[in-house]
């Protein structure tokens, strides 16, 4: 069973940057997709970024080039740099791990954006 911690959330003013850290159980940052998701009150969950074996990266629109994810396979995390964070980021964030038909996510770390 793959378990999946996240750390780093908090409270930041507009503008400001936070780094979430996703802490896996096993290899499965070698070796599978790792993502970033996030679920605002009221909204559907949606993704943030994911990256595939092969560096294959991809961003929402609204977080293009303003977050960055990139993973330490050595010690199996994964990491959501947000810089330039916007109120509307508000959410809680989750890490996913996808592997073959297994389907793995964290607890969820929330992150707030104050005006």
């Amino acid at each position: 069973q793959v378990q999946l911690v996240e750390s780093g959330g908090g409270l930041v003013q507009a503008g400001g940057s936070l780094r979430l850290t996703c802490a896996a159980s096993g290899r499965i940052v070698s070796f599978g997709t790792m993502g970033w998701y996030r679920q605002a009150p009221g909204k559907q969950r949606e993704l943030v970024a994911i990256l595939a074996p092969g560096s294959n990266i991809r961003y929402a629109d609204d977080v293009q080039g303003r977050f960055t994810i990139s993973t330490d396979r050595a010690r199996n995390k994964v990491f959501l740099q947000m810089n330039g964070l916007k109120p509307e980021d508000t959410a809680l964030y989750y890490c996913n791990a996808k592997l073959s038909a297994y389907d793995y996510w964290g607890q969820g770390i929330q992150v707030t954006v104050s005006p």
